[in-house]
């Protein structure tokens, strides 16, 4: 049955999803296995979720046409191959330019899933004002499976972020830690954001030494979690909000809301493609990411607590 093609209404467009019984996920003892076609499903019931968070936004695509345990390419120039419909950007690099993919509609994504790209990352900006982003990351990467020091960094970080008045929202990753997302007004470019970011993230391992770090180097961390900040910068990615990660189990990367952080039980593999739907109805962000902040003010006050 992985020769077929299933025709998929999305929108005003009809998507064509080769071989949808083909295996991306195998199974294991404690992992369901899931096919394109599934993958496919889920990516069109999260859609009206997922794109609000991928419109404008150039992406980097991490396709695993063999499955997720075969290569892995990590995409960034949209093939000539694909339809004339879904949007592109010129982006300038060193030497010439990249054609990224932009993911405006539902169309576009049941396409991507039909090329068995499982995670989006996007970028941080917008088509336009790519060198001005709208959002700020902080990365909360534990040095192991264990999911109580994210948990903690998470609450800190929340709360430093709070006496900033800056509002943030927060995500599993689908892999080991969570993300916390902060609205920003697209004044400022990447270095002047990313060293921002690193000035919050260094106050914090300054009252938690033994516990937080900001070291880049993985030999310099020891067992302490990474405060990561570097995807603040110009054509970084990160994991978009309510895509699926290339892990046992199809995983997801999920939006919650901070009283779910306190949930027993949660980490940062908490939801998958058989459940993130049902999360993703709940609107934990609601009124969170609506209009960026400024860094000004948040800046005068992370100067004064720096004394």
């Amino acid at each position: 049955m992985t020769d077929e093609v299933r025709k998929v209404r999305a929108g005003r467009r009809t998507v064509e999803v080769h071989r949808p019984g083909k295996v991306l996920f195998p199974g294991s003892g404690e992992t369901k296995e899931y096919t394109k076609g599934e993958l496919a499903d889920y990516y069109r019931a999260v859609a009206p979720f997922m794109l609000p968070h991928l419109r404008g936004r150039p992406l980097m695509l991490e396709r695993h046409p063999d499955g997720v345990d075969g290569p892995r390419f990590m995409q960034k120039n949209t093939p000539e191959s694909y339809p004339d419909w879904i949007t592109r950007v010129e982006v300038p690099k060193e030497g010439g330019t990249v054609r990224h993919t932009v993911c405006d509609d539902s169309a576009t994504l049941l396409h991507l899933a039909d090329q068995a790209c499982v995670t989006l990352h996007r970028w941080l900006s917008r088509v336009g004002r790519l060198t001005r982003p709208d959002r700020m990351v902080f990365d909360l990467d534990p040095s192991g499976d264990d999911f109580a020091p994210v948990h903690t960094a998470a609450w800190l970080l929340a709360e430093l972020l709070d006496e900033l008045k800056l509002p943030s929202a927060v995500m599993t990753t689908g892999s080991r830690g969570l993300h916390v997302v902060v609205p920003v007004d697209g004044h400022d470019d990447f270095d002047e954001v990313r060293a921002f970011a690193r000035d919050v993230a260094d106050l914090l391992v300054a009252g938690h030494p033994d516990r937080f770090t900001t070291a880049a180097r993985k030999k310099d961390r020891g067992d302490r979690l990474y405060l990561d900040i570097q995807r603040n910068a110009y054509a970084q990615t990160v994991v978009a909000p309510y895509t699926v990660r290339a892990r046992p189990g199809a995983p997801v990367a999920t939006p919650l809301s901070w009283t779910q952080l306190d949930d027993p039980g949660l980490d940062a593999r908490r939801w998958t493609i058989e459940d993130a739907v049902d999360q993703a109805r709940t609107n934990p962000w609601a009124g969170v990411l609506g209009r960026g902040r400024a860094l000004g003010p948040a800046r005068r006050r992370l100067d004064a607590m720096r004394g």
